[in-house]
């Protein structure tokens, strides 16, 4: 069994505690708030056998295997380090650096230490995705030669961290790694070349982005990534033989129709996904930690993803402000 602590009360936590309770191999204990009573009163909300003050506080509990860490963004390459200094695996939320040199940092400390560090991409480990893959692999559209794919949601008007440059906001940060992520995987490397474009917030940090990737081989990518339009998610593959569209590429149902189009005809697929998304990354991050499994998500992947997402937005920079 892998024994979880969570290092802070975000959001997105309401997906990750129940797959930690339906994954076969884990036990969720603690969590670590930096106000005792905020983490008292979650520990009783989520039924959390242990509350304690401060992430260190945490990371210092020998009964701890593993952290997952869903802080912001600039909080993650210090206590990603921080648990692997304390001996412990780490799953971190994306983006798990927000410069490719800090991956370096994260790879070679745990290396040294002998643990698991895995940035959390949810998609990664869905049924939906390793169809996509196959199907890519198996030749059914050819040679890719483009990738079109974006996240967008609409932020409300009230404060939040995704807007606030000091905490690593931005759309393309936020939702950007998933396109991005995604035309990396299709096409297999890193981009040679990038472009960006975005319209900024207020706050100085862009609240749409628009990207083009160029690979090596002629391939393309265009990405999206936006807080102004309502929730959407979106894939589409063209190859030289056809084309992939994928409707809900990164917070898959547990039923997905995948459309292929090839000689002018049309096949629909169905795929069976989860029942109850983050499960699978969990139970995958077990694997690794238990068995030995190889990361789905390596770290030399996260450099990439920080790389290519560093170099976008010097290039929207560069362009100046929409």
């Amino acid at each position: 069994m892998i024994r979880w602590g969570i290092l802070g009360t975000a959001r997105i936590n309401r997906r990750v505690i129940p797959a930690m309770r339906l994954a076969r191999r884990s036990d969720l204990i603690s969590v670590a708030s930096r106000d005792r009573a905020r983490a008292e009163a979650y520990a009783r909300e989520w039924s959390i056998p242990r509350a304690v003050a401060g992430y260190q506080t945490l990371l210092d509990d020998s009964n701890i295997d593993a952290v997952y860490i869903p802080l912001p963004n600039t909080g993650h390459v210090e206590w990603t380090l921080a648990a692997i200094a304390a001996g412990k695996h780490v799953l971190c939320e994306k983006p798990l650096a927000l410069d490719p040199a800090d991956v370096d940092r994260i790879a070679t400390a745990a290396a040294r230490a002998r643990v698991i560090v895995e940035e959390g991409f949810m998609y990664r480990h869905e049924p939906l995705t390793e169809k996509v893959m196959s199907l890519i692999n198996d030749g059914a559209i050819g040679t890719v030669r483009a990738v079109m794919s974006g996240f967008t949601f609409a932020l409300d008007s009230a404060p939040n961290i995704r807007l606030d440059p000091a905490l690593g906001g931005g759309s393309l940060w936020d939702v950007g790694g998933y396109p991005v992520t995604y035309a990396q995987l299709i096409i297999g490397h890193e981009p040679k070349m990038v472009f960006g474009t975005a319209h900024w917030h207020e706050s100085g940090v862009d609240e749409e982005f628009m990207g083009m990737l160029r690979f090596g081989g002629g391939a393309t990518a265009n990405i999206y990534a936006g807080f102004r339009a309502a929730y959407r998610t979106w894939l589409e593959i063209l190859g030289s033989d056809g084309g992939l569209t994928v409707p809900n590429p990164f917070k898959p149902g547990p039923i997905e129709t995948l459309d292929l189009e090839r000689n002018g005809a049309l096949e629909r697929i169905a795929v069976i996904g989860s029942a109850e998304i983050f499960v699978r990354e969990i139970e995958d991050f077990e694997a690794s930690v238990l068995d030995g499994a190889p990361p789905v998500v390596s770290l030399a992947e996260s450099r990439r993803t920080a790389g290519t997402l560093v170099a976008l937005h010097a290039a929207a920079r560069e362009t100046g402000r929409g």
